[in-house]
C-alpha cells in the first residue's frame, strides 16, 4: 500500500494488508474513535452472492461462542463491502512452519481441547463450516494470545436434511471428508472428520495423500478419496496415539443425521493429556520456541557487552 490514507466511513483507517482469505482482501486497521486495532475484510460489490455478507450474518448468529471472532461493524465504502472484526494473530499453518513442520502431542491436544467446543457451538447454531483447515484457525492477539479462533466461514451454510447431493467437492481437498469427495450433502460429522485430519496433520507434518501425481484434478481427487477410504492401510495413524484413530472411527461411523458425541471426543484427548502428565499451562510449541529465541538474543547481547 502507498502512503495514501484510506478510511472507511470515517470509522476505520486501513493501515496494512495482511493477506487474502478464501475471498476478499484482509487489512489491519484502526478504530478512529477508540484507537483499537481491528481487522478489515473487503469484498468488491461486483461479486454476486456475497460471501462476506454471508460470513457477517453467520458471525452474528455465532456471537459469543468459544473461538468465534467478534464482529464490530459491517457496511459499504465506495465499491467495497467491508467487515470490521477482531484482530487475530498468526494462523496455525504459519505456526506449523515456524515450528519446523510438526507440533508436539501436547500442543495438538491443547488445540483439540479448544477446537472441539468451537465446532460444537457452530453446529448447535445450525451451521456447518465446510472448509476446516489450519489456515482458517488463528491464534488470538495480545491478551487473547492463548485462544484459537475459527475463521473464514464464508463457505459455511445451514445444516440441511440428509440425502441431497452436490456436483463437486466443497472445501479444501486435503482435509475434506469422504462424503465431501462423494458429493454427499455435508453435516456436522464432516466438519469433525476434517478436524481429525487437521490434528493428525499437525502431529505428522503431512498426510498420506499429499503429493500425489495425476493428469487431472478429478483424477487426483479420486486417488485422495481412495487413500482416505483405506486410511489405516496408508499409515494415517502410524506412530501416533490410538486416540486419534478412535476419534476418526467414531466420526466416520455416524449417519448424516446423527450428531457427533463431542463430549466423548473431547474426553478421549483430555484423558490422553492427563495420562501423559501434561499441564494446562497454555505453553504451545511456538510459545516455548519464542521464549528460547528471546533468551538466545539476550545472551548474544550480553556477550557483546562484555567484549
Amino acid at each position: 500500500m502507498s502512503n495514501l490514507v484510506i478510511r472507511i466511513k470515517e470509522k476505520y483507517q486501513l493501515e496494512r494488508r495482511l493477506g487474502a482469505g478464501s475471498f476478499g482482501e484482509v487489512y489491519q486497521g484502526r478504530d478512529l474513535q477508540t484507537g483499537q486495532e481491528v481487522a478489515l475484510k473487503l469484498e468488491h460489490v461486483n461479486i454476486d452472492r456475497s460471501l462476506l455478507e454471508n460470513e457477517n450474518d453467520i458471525y452474528e448468529k455465532l456471537s459469543g461462542g468459544p473461538g468465534i471472532p467478534q464482529v464490530y461493524w459491517y457496511g459499504h465504502e465506495c465499491e467495497f463491502r467491508v467487515m470490521a472484526f477482531q484482530l487475530l494473530g498468526p494462523n496455525l499453518e504459519n505456526l506449523l512452519n515456524y515450528c519446523s513442520r510438526k507440533f508436539s502431542l501436547k500442543t495438538v491436544l491443547l488445540l483439540a481441547d479448544q477446537l472441539i467446543p468451537s465446532f460444537r457451538h457452530i453446529h448447535s447454531k445450525g451451521y456447518i463450516h465446510r472448509d476446516v483447515k489450519p489456515e482458517n484457525m488463528l491464534m488470538g492477539d495480545g491478551k487473547q494470545g492463548n485462544n484459537v479462533y475459527v475463521t473464514d466461514i464464508g463457505l459455511a451454510k445451514e445444516i440441511e436434511e440428509p440425502g441431497e447431493r452436490n456436483c463437486s467437492l466443497i472445501g479444501t481437498t486435503r482435509y475434506a471428508s469422504v462424503n465431501a469427495h462423494l458429493g454427499v450433502e455435508q453435516s456436522p460429522r464432516d466438519d469433525m472428520e476434517s478436524l481429525g485430519y487437521v490434528l493428525i496433520y499437525f502431529l505428522q507434518g503431512s498426510l498420506p495423500w499429499q503429493g500425489l501425481k495425476a493428469d487431472t484434478q478429478e483424477h487426483k481427487e479420486k486417488l485422495i478419496l481412495q487413500r482416505k477410504q483405506s486410511a489405516t492401510d496408508w499409515g494415517l495413524y502410524k506412530d501416533i496415539p490410538d486416540e486419534f484413530k478412535k476419534y476418526s472411527e467414531h466420526v466416520r461411523s455416524l449417519r448424516s443425521d446423527e450428531p457427533p458425541n463431542y463430549v466423548y471426543l473431547r474426553r478421549l484427548f483430555r484423558n490422553l493429556f492427563r495420562r501423559k502428565g501434561y499441564e494446562y499451562d497454555h505453553v504451545f510449541d511456538w510459545t516455548a520456541l519464542k521464549f528460547l529465541e528471546h533468551l538466545e538474543t539476550e545472551k548474544r547481547g550480553a556477550m557483546r557487552d562484555t567484549r
